[in-house]
């Protein structure tokens, strides 16, 4: 599945969304670590990352190379700022129409439109998979995210009031939200 797309940011400067490829491995895997220790939202803490740059390389390649997955890149200047990716839930019949989003900003970038972008763009590609129903989880607290995804039209339809296990906060309460493609 291939995306490339040049947006404006809110600030003016210019981002481009695009598949993320095996040269963008130690980016990648960098921007994973940074963003994941930014924010408590995130699944994993950096020193939870299975991945080292190798792995992150060739998961990458793989990606880039699927007909109905993507991993996907946000580049401010030439640094990759963002990712996002949809990810098959299963190959089996019953579930194969539906599809996982996940998405991290590092911080530095939020609010100025990138996780919006991101997931529009994520949508698309789910679509144009033939995906039909796109997936995600988001901590309860985790308002700008929720405004994001509740703006793209993904409905609540689930919450687990001990989805997460906090190093810091303790347990997190976690909103399931599905959007009809």
């Amino acid at each position: 599945m291939r995306y490339n797309k040049v947006i404006v940011l809110k600030n003016g400067a210019e981002c481009c969304l695009r598949n993320g490829m095996e040269c963008d491995g130690q980016a990648v895997f960098d921007n994973f670590n940074l963003t994941h220790g930014e924010t408590d939202y995130l699944l994993t803490y950096p020193d939870e990352n299975c991945f080292d740059v190798m792995r992150e390389s060739q998961f990458l390649k793989e990606k880039s190379e699927s007909k109905d997955e993507i991993e996907m890149v946000a580049v401010v200047g030439d640094v990759v700022v963002g990712t996002a990716g949809i990810e098959a839930v299963g190959k089996k019949y019953k579930i194969r129409h539906r599809a996982e989003f996940g998405i991290s900003v590092a911080k530095e970038f939020w609010g100025l439109g990138i996780g919006q972008a991101l997931t529009a763009a994520c949508i698309e590609c789910a679509k144009a998979a033939g995906y039909v129903q796109l997936e995600l989880n988001v901590v309860a607290g985790n308002v700008r995210a929720l405004s994001i995804y509740k703006k793209a039209g993904f409905v609540e339809y689930g919450r687990n009031p001990k989805g997460f296990n906090s190093r810091l906060a303790g347990f997190q309460e976690v909103i399931y939200m599905r959007l009809e493609l």
